[in-house]
């Protein structure tokens, strides 16, 4: 069996990976916060480990990945106020399309996909917990992380002291102890979603909900939590302090042995913004494109790389796929170094160059692994077929010439259409013409 290494986030390192048991291994990563559409950096994060996914159930006989929704959050609150949409239409609409437009990136459902409103009283539990030995402490309708009381803070990101206080993605309170403590429950005002608590009406904090959700579905320590590299700091460090002192442990490892991090998204060299207007939507991009184009673009860097979106990639990642369709055998078997460079912390680069290299009759079920060549390749290339009116009137010259056996003409038609970027293809029912 090939054997998988990973990049550990935790431990900065790239390691062989051994799972606690070989028999069912198990995987969270971070999902979306349902109040917009995903952008493609959130697609990102998805097809990443949906594809680690595929590897992991390749190797080994039960594999459980839980990528959850947050459907309780302040983003998701405002939109509701902005819109006038109850909060339930909004999240269940951008629910419903967000899985629809993963889907047409060739994600599978993850095996569990829960809701922050589905295990409020697991974060109620785990705020309790807390309190109970130290870590945490209410304040004004508030429960909050007493940061110093961990001092293992600070080992996923490596911030230092003055780091995280900077970094915090809350104010500085009155009723805080430590300028780096973090919201678990907080209150919420009548006309906001909330649940009753023992420190009075109100909903959680982010952080919470990935830990309680996490460890609800998959038991504690499991095996792999994953995310965008933006999600590493405070999030990820605040998941790791929460789920590790509920318990009254300081390793680090006692929530998830190993820690991935898929890079940031640029677009043309600039940093994805609203102000730049390059802030590029999934559902947007596959109205243009199929998925798997967008899919394949998105796997042509390694994971931890950052990769910039650009039209040339698009068309590359066209290219591609349009020759591997042509080339699709059997049912085959996975190339072996295919899966080897997988295994090597999902280098997809070299994946896609080997893909590219494989058997014929291999293609297919090497494709698989990585989510690309399951259409029909003849559907798929004759969505590169060009039938317009631009070119009929050649075509139909080029017709009669073959029909008057003027050779020559035919040739010269073939020639001018290969100048413009077609082959013609010859069919029971005609000529069409076929991007080259």
């Amino acid at each position: 069996m090939a054997q998988l290494k990973v990049f550990n986030s935790l431990t900065r390192e790239k390691v062989e990976f051994s799972p606690l048991d070989e028999n069912h291994v198990r995987l969270y990563a971070c999902g979306p916060t349902v109040y917009n559409y995903a952008h493609i950096g959130n697609a990102r994060m998805a097809v990443v480990f949906d594809l680690l996914t595929n590897v992991l159930k390749t190797l080994y006989p039960k594999v459980t990945y839980v990528s959850n929704i947050t459907d309780v959050d302040d983003k998701i609150i405002a939109a509701h106020k902005e819109t006038g949409a109850p909060i339930a239409e909004i999240t269940e609409k951008f629910t419903r399309i967000y899985n629809e437009d993963m889907a047409s990136l060739g994600c599978a459902t993850p095996d569990i996909q829960p809701r922050a409103t589905d295990t409020i009283p697991e974060m109620i539990a785990l705020c309790e917990a807390l309190i109970a030995r130290e870590h945490a402490y209410a304040a004004d309708g508030h429960v909050l992380f007493n940061v110093p009381s961990f001092p293992s803070y600070g080992g996923l990101s490596g911030r230092s002291r003055d780091e995280q206080i900077a970094g915090a993605r809350v104010e500085i309170a009155s009723y805080k102890k430590d300028p780096a403590d973090f919201v678990l429950w907080k209150p919420s005002a009548q006309d906001e979603p909330g649940w009753d608590s023992p420190w009075g009406y109100g909903r959680p904090g982010w952080h919470i909900e990935c830990s309680a959700m996490a460890e609800k579905h998959l038991g504690l320590p499991f095996d792999i939590h994953g995310g965008g590299a933006d999600l590493k700091f405070p999030h990820h460090e605040n998941e790791i302090a929460q789920s590790c002192c509920a318990h009254g442990h300081s390793d680090l490892t006692a929530f998830s042995k190993y820690w991935m991090h898929n890079g940031f998204v640029t677009v043309e060299g600039e940093k994805m913004s609203k102000s730049l207007g390059n802030f590029l939507l999934a559902h947007d991009l596959l109205e243009k494109y199929d998925g798997e184009v967008l899919r394949l673009t998105l796997l042509s860097a390694h994971y931890r790389q950052p990769l910039d979106w650009s039209e040339d990639k698009l068309e590359q990642s066209q290219t591609i796929l349009d020759r591997l369709y042509k080339r699709v055998g059997g049912s085959g078997n996975v190339d072996s170094a295919v899966l080897n460079a997988l295994c090597d912390d999902l280098n997809t680069p070299l994946a896609i160059s080997k893909l590219i290299a494989a058997d014929d009759a291999n293609i297919k079920a090497s494709g698989a692994l990585l989510g690309l060549l399951q259409q029909n390749p003849a559907i798929w290339l004759a969505q590169g077929n060009v039938e317009t009116n631009e070119f009929d009137a050649l075509l139909t010259e080029r017709a009669e010439a073959k029909t008057a056996k003027n050779w020559a003409r035919a040739d010269e038609i073939r020639n001018e259409l290969a100048a413009q970027g077609f082959k013609i293809i010859d069919t029971p029912d005609g000529a069409k013409l076929e991007k080259l």
